[in-house]
């Protein structure tokens, strides 16, 4: 394999006093960002450059005067917390004897799982990601370094990323977009011996594209990501890695093609030979091609000769529960870049298209990512138990000779990294309850009923202090968008009123679309109003998300809902946050009482975002789709005993009927179960009785809802079929 000459963590290391030097190695690994000191590490060096820098560590250091990185030098105090994590990165970095390596050593260092997705959510400092499947992507590289999985990431290195948001005074989302900039970021760029940049080219739009490579280490996975922003290319071309899900149906099918051909041949540049693909969604399908391409002219067989290989050797998992949702591409649009690429498989024109059409022989069939994937695939997965359902229906046409029941989709359900989604001050507590290995069983369930040794007076203290400072960071949030806008200065200083942490809290946070039915909760707004502004028992939700620059629809919810945040009544109840990002995240779904999720039946294939409330004490609203229809646990008499169902477990076609019943639902337990439940406080303003429930929601979903139990079903289910089963999921012990 060949490594980069010039390494930049050494670079940065020269800048730093002698006892700082170890920083650097930190900086450049995004372990730091969900070991036990990430909270206060780099934080410390300077709060306020650390804010403005977005959290990069290495921009963070770049940027610190030597007068204060010495001052530090000669703290004991630092020097011993920077001592003690290092020695755990150390012993981190260099363990041998992990999960993988005794349930599947087949899986080697030199033959690792490719895992290809179209984005990748480490942290707030990578902007490489949108949403869901990306942050799904981030955390499943995340347990995979944990366990010890041999794994290594691809993905495209965009220049300005996904874009930001502004509302403007009438409500309406703007979109901008900044520049990443790379050379300050923890980025190292693959070179060869020589020092040159290591490029492979791609034949795109009949003009030859330089492509380089770039590595990002996350623990001991590394994300390699592909860029065209090369001198050497043609302007247009340079753009093609310019942003992430931007453009019309030319940019789309372009990036798949760097994604995915490129993916490939960036692989063998580096001398990587997987012994797995996995395609995390259909936007790297067209790596199906380039294995295959590559192995017909390796071995001079037809396509159709080493077609059962090339399946052998890759996996795929489908995120999507709607047909319209997947991508796919006229006959016109892959002639235009693929004429030249079909004679090199010793396909014709027919036999090509075909490998994406779901209907054969219609000359009008689009070329669909997911046909080809379930094509040239030996295995595939939906995201959860319900999802799998769907997935079998949807794709059952290609399969004609099977029931839906015996369509080859299974599931495994997503899950989340615990040890990046846990409060510090949460996990500090299971620490003292639960053990100080805590974070290394997270899938055992035994461990979790220990949560029941918690006082509740502790976990209460612990989860107001996180209420509080979600308010805080919503109030700044919020009073600077105001600013921003110009709003008058009255309302722009209203802002430091804004919220109550003694109140009852509901987060929604999550993509505007109009499915995700983000204003279900205002959809009766004189009862919105009288649970909102009820002066006894009041309700207050805090909003955050964005709409796809092309969903209009999507843009008028959010509008709606930045109406009610004006609304007299209530305008201190209601909140939307601009520009949702992993940073905010992380500060809901650690400070909510209640988190809600209330999409149309059943179009959530999994979400994740209401599996990391739970491990922070959260409970979860929300209506029977994707993860929680495996979550959800009812008693006899029909009421949760761990959150809350909305709506009934099905679904109809009737949009009106469904958003009616599922409205009435929400408010019925709001005003009957939660709110009551809630304001149910001893002298001391302790809610045993939710507590209780609180306790019921880490226990019950917190072994279960984690990528360490996701990433070991991947591993014996899907990468190694014959692994060991049996063997307790143990992360390392290093954490």
């Amino acid at each position: 394999m060949t490594h980069p000459v010039t390494n930049p963590a050494a670079q940065l290391q020269a800048k730093l006093p002698s006892p700082l030097k170890r920083l650097a190695d930190l900086a450049y690994n995004y372990w730091w960002s969900w070991s036990t000191d990430h909270l206060s590490l780099f934080r410390a060096i300077n709060a306020d450059e650390w804010e403005h820098c977005g959290h990069n560590p290495v921009a963070l250091l770049e940027m610190s005067s030597y007068n204060r990185l010495t001052q530090l030098a000669e703290d004991p105090v630092y020097l011993k917390r920077l001592q003690v994590l290092v020695g755990k990165f150390d012993a981190y970095m260099a363990e041998t004897n992990t999960w993988a390596s005794r349930v599947a050593p087949q899986i080697t260092h030199e033959h690792p799982i490719a895992y290809f997705c179209a984005e990748f959510g480490l942290h707030e400092s990578l902007q490489i990601y949108s949403g869901g499947l990306g942050i799904l992507a981030g955390d499943h590289l995340k347990s995979a370094s944990d366990l010890g999985v041999p794994m290594v990431g691809i993905g495209l290195l965009y220049r300005q990323g996904y874009f930001h948001q502004r509302l403007n005074r009438h409500g309406w989302q703007e979109d901008y977009y900044t520049d990443n900039i790379f050379d300050r970021l923890p980025l190292e760029l693959i070179r060869d011996e020589r020092g040159e940049a290591i490029t492979f080219e791609l034949l795109i739009r009949q003009r030859l594209v330089r492509v380089q490579i770039w590595k990002v280490r996350v623990g001991r996975v590394n994300l390699y990501l592909l860029d065209t922003d090369r001198h050497d290319n043609d302007p247009v071309d340079r753009w093609l890695t310019g942003h992430l899900y931007g453009g019309n149906q030319d940019t789309r099918i372009a990036q798949e093609v760097v994604l995915g051909i490129g993916g490939v041949r960036a692989l063998q540049a580096m001398g990587i030979e997987p012994s797995v693909y996995h395609l995390n969604e259909g936007h790297a399908a067209f790596s199906l091609l380039e294995i295959a391409r590559t192995e017909v002219l390796k071995q001079g067989k037809s396509f159709y000769d080493i077609e059962a290989w090339v399946r052998d050797r890759c996996i795929f998992t489908t995120h999507t529960p709607v047909p319209a949702g997947h991508d796919v591409f006229s006959a016109d649009l892959m002639d235009s870049y693929f004429a030249t690429y079909w004679p090199e498989l010793g396909l014709s024109r027919e036999q090509f298209l075909a490998l994406g059409a779901r209907r054969l022989g219609d000359p009008w069939e689009p070329f669909g990512m997911t046909v080809l994937a379930l094509r040239l695939c030996r295995a595939a997965n939906g995201v959860s138990e319900l999802h799998g359902q769907v997935s079998r229906k949807m794709w059952n046409i290609l399969y004609p000779e099977r029931s839906e029941d015996n369509v080859p989709i299974a599931h495994i359900t997503n899950g989340v990294h615990s040890r990046t989604w846990t409060a510090p001050l949460i996990g500090d507590l299971y620490n003292r309850y639960l053990g100080e290995d805590w974070s290394i069983h997270v899938s055992d369930p035994g461990m979790w009923s220990k949560v029941d040794q918690i006082p509740d007076v502790e976990l209460w203290e612990r989860h107001m202090i996180l209420k509080e400072r979600l308010i805080a960071h919503t109030r700044y949030r919020v009073k600077h968008a105001r600013q921003s806008r110009g709003e008058e200065d009255y309302y722009v200083q209203s802002a430091n009123h804004l919220l109550d942490p003694h109140v009852l809290t509901i987060g929604f946070a999550r993509r505007f679309s109009p499915y995700k039915r983000g204003d279900l909760l205002l959809r009766d707004a004189d009862r919105a109003l009288k649970i909102l502004g009820n002066s006894d028992r009041p309700v207050q939700i805090i909003f955050s998300g964005k709409s796809h620059p092309a969903d209009e629809e999507g843009k008028r919810i959010i509008q709606r809902l930045m109406e009610w945040c004006r609304h007299p009544a209530i305008q201190n109840r209601v909140a939307f946050i601009e520009d949702y990002d992993i940073y905010t995240a992380k500060k809901l779904i650690q400070g909510v009482d209640v988190w809600l999720n209330n999409p149309r039946r059943p179009l959530e294939a999994s979400g994740t975002s209401g599996q990391k409330v739970c491990f922070n004490g959260g409970i979860n609203c929300s209506v029977l789709d994707g993860w929680w229809c495996e979550g959800y646990q009812a008693g006899p008499d029909g009421k949760g005993l761990n959150g809350w169902a909305i709506g009934e477990d099905k679904h109809t076609s009737d949009q009106d009927l469904q958003d009616r019943v599922d409205s009435e639902s929400l408010y019925a337990l709001l005003e009957q179960e939660i709110v009551p439940l809630y304001y149910d406080q001893d002298e001391q303003g302790i809610p045993h009785n939710w507590i209780r429930l609180m306790k019921a929601s880490i226990k019950s979903n917190s072994p279960a809802f984690n990528t360490d139990r996701m990433i070991a079903d991947y591993v014996t289910q899907m990468y190694a079929p014959g692994a060991a089963k049996g063997e307790p999921i143990l992360a390392s012990l290093a954490l």
